[in-house]
């Protein structure tokens, strides 16, 4: 499954870093992927946060159906479903 995030990035469950179907942010210029926890800028104007941030941030802006909202969902909770 892959879910646009922006012209830039997407959430997939098809990439070869995506396992037992944890989706992973995509760069879709590099083909780079991002867990939640890993730093980066997505654009200039946002700075650097995690990507579960990131994610956060991107979907607010995307109009997503209820799968892409379902993915971004399990994406940007990762980590605080870990620390509970």
């Amino acid at each position: 499954m892959q879910v646009n995030l922006s012209g830039s990035w997407e959430l997939s469950t098809d990439h070869a870093a995506s396992s037992y179907g944890q989706p992973v942010l995509v760069n879709r210029a590099t083909g780079e992927a991002f867990g939640p926890g890993d730093i980066l800028q997505p654009y200039p104007s946002y700075g650097f946060m995690p990507a579960a941030e990131a994610v956060r941030r991107l979907s607010k802006t995307e109009k997503l159906d209820a799968e892409g909202l379902a993915l971004a969902a399990k994406f940007a909770d990762f980590l605080k479903a870990g620390t509970s």
